[in-house]
């Protein structure tokens, strides 16, 4: 029975969003009530803890609703001075063709700014900005969100290799390179594939033809960006260690991805466009401003990024100069959400919101503008978000309660290590998977399930690093069907209400990759 109230955060969900079709407002509202009851009815979670949590949920909401905010800001102010034109018109310059349009901006520009801020932050960018350039919203945000899986392992600048394993006795920057380099040669089996599975959800699902018949051609192309993405990383985990794979790969993989998109090498030579939106009319007349300049404001957000990570004493200054966290809420110890302001992606990007004014010449009244459309994009948005992160916080909270148990997370891991140590190399990248779906974090579920997964390896003799990296893998792949990045995905494209038909679309993807990489685990370990 225990095992099937811990499972309830991932029952109810699936139920209601993917079952029911319900929208996030109801279905996840619906969800937090189901499992809250449960916490205090049969795990033995008190009354001020769960109100804790709930706290804690509400607090979180706030960190991923000003990072939305920013990324809404940034668009439509790019929108209001004409950049968002012209970033059309260098695409056009370099490819029309909607497939390759995704790899480069979802995939590539997607893992870049991925591996600068992570937490969510490359969906809510390049879902508004495949918009811009005449995707449909279903389509952008379901390509938004598969893509943003190969780059999360090693996202902000590292951070679910450092922070996630953390807890371990090996911890150390050795143990973390030997993690990285374990994570990028398993992931060529998998992350490889990542740019043809955009094309072929592109195809099948918005395509005129609805199958795989326009996805064939691009299997060159994909797999040669694929191939470089995933073999450059393996060459930086070897020279550089896990801090910087993403931002390198991706750049690297850019470089090659654009010169051979403009050139036409390997791509087929009809255009394909099926996933335009109906109304669509790209800006014809040549725009006047410079394509750096247009591209400037997100130059700014990946330099800023970057320099609020590695700069030692600029990385202090933005985490305690303005701090909104919540420590030991309601005094319960441990019950905690961080909110550095101008630590925060989202600070940076509205940062980079107002440069972008000034850049282009316009009034500081189109930042106001853009400001009061973004808010109004976000009405609906609150409300899921806080009743998922509710749900998700009492959810990992759970290991307080006067039966002793272990927290819901911790005991699905070991019901299932109970039963599956043997093929455990199979099951560890859907453990990661599991953990990134409930808490919509790489990083929180590695920290979760580290431990687990390493004392499952010892136990059955298995390559503990391997299903480390296993782990850490599934947990990116779970950033695809994660509730809270597909509730703030769909708001970002105005779709608040299909997040089931999202996941619907994001399931599947993300199932393969932790079998893939379950199976190479295996194969090689």
């Amino acid at each position: 029975m225990y095992l099937i109230v811990a499972l309830s955060a991932i029952i109810a969900p699936f139920i209601f969003l993917v079952a029911f079709r319900f929208p996030a407002t109801r279905g996840m509202t619906w969800s937090a009530f189901i499992v809250i009851g449960l916490a205090m009815a049969i795990w033995g979670v008190e009354g001020k803890l769960i109100a804790s949590s709930v706290l804690q949920g509400i607090h979180k909401t706030l960190t991923i609703l000003w990072i939305l905010f920013g990324a809404l800001v940034l668009l439509n102010t790019l929108r209001k001075t004409g950049a968002v034109d012209r970033i059309n018109q260098g695409f056009q310059n370099i490819s029309t063709d909607m497939r390759v349009q995704v790899i480069i901006v979802a995939f590539l520009f997607g893992s870049l700014i991925e591996g600068a801020a992570g937490f969510g932050t490359p969906a809510m960018v390049t879902g508004p900005l495949m918009i811009a350039l005449g995707f449909r919203p279903l389509a952008a945000a379901t390509t938004a969100l598969i893509a943003d899986s190969t780059a999360v392992a090693f996202g902000a600048v590292g951070t679910p290799v450092a922070v996630g394993l953390s807890t371990l006795p090996e911890a150390g920057p050795a143990f973390f390179q030997e993690i990285g380099k374990t994570i990028t040669t398993i992931d060529i089996f998998a992350g490889t594939f990542i740019p043809f599975t955009l094309v072929v959800i592109m195809t099948v699902f918005f395509g005129k033809a609805k199958g795989l018949k326009d996805a064939w051609p691009m299997l060159p192309w994909t797999l040669l960006i694929g191939i470089v993405y995933t073999s450059s990383a393996l060459l930086y985990a070897v020279v550089f260690g896990q801090e910087f794979i993403a931002i390198l790969a991706s750049l690297t993989a850019l470089i090659i991805a654009t010169i051979t998109a403009k050139k036409g090498w390997l791509l087929p030579k009809k255009t394909w466009q099926d996933a335009l939106q109906e109304d669509f009319h790209p800006e014809k007349k040549k725009s006047d401003m410079g394509l750096f300049a247009a591209w400037s404001p997100y130059v700014i957000v990946v330099v800023l990024l970057l320099m609020t990570r590695i700069i030692p004493w600029l990385a202090q200054f933005t985490k305690t100069a303005i701090d909104f966290s919540w420590t030991n809420i309601l005094g319960i110890e441990g019950i905690t959400s961080n909110w550095e302001f101008l630590y925060s992606p989202g600070t940076i990007l509205a940062v980079a919101a107002i440069v972008s004014v000034f850049l282009h010449r316009k009034g500081f009244s189109v930042f106001i503008s853009a400001a009061n459309q973004s808010f109004l994009t976000m009405k609906t948005t609150a409300i899921s978000l806080i009743a998922t992160l509710a749900m998700v916080h009492v959810f990992t909270n759970s290991g307080i309660n006067v039966h002793d148990l272990a927290s819901m997370p911790q005991y699905i891991a070991e019901s299932f290590a109970n039963s599956l140590g043997a093929v455990w190399f199979l099951v560890a990248p859907f453990v990661g998977e599991l953990g990134s779906f409930i808490t919509g974090s790489a990083t929180v579920s590695t920290l979760t399930f580290a431990p687990i997964q390493h004392s499952v390896a010892n136990q059955v003799g298995m390559d503990a690093n391997a299903v480390l990296a296993a782990q850490i893998v599934g947990a990116g792949a779970g950033n695809m069907i994660c509730v809270h990045n597909v509730v703030a995905a769909s708001a970002v494209v105005g779709l608040s209400g299909k997040e089931g038909d999202i996941i619907r679309k994001t399931l599947l993807p993300a199932i393969l990759y932790g079998l893939v990489i379950g199976l190479a685990t295996y194969f090689i370990f």
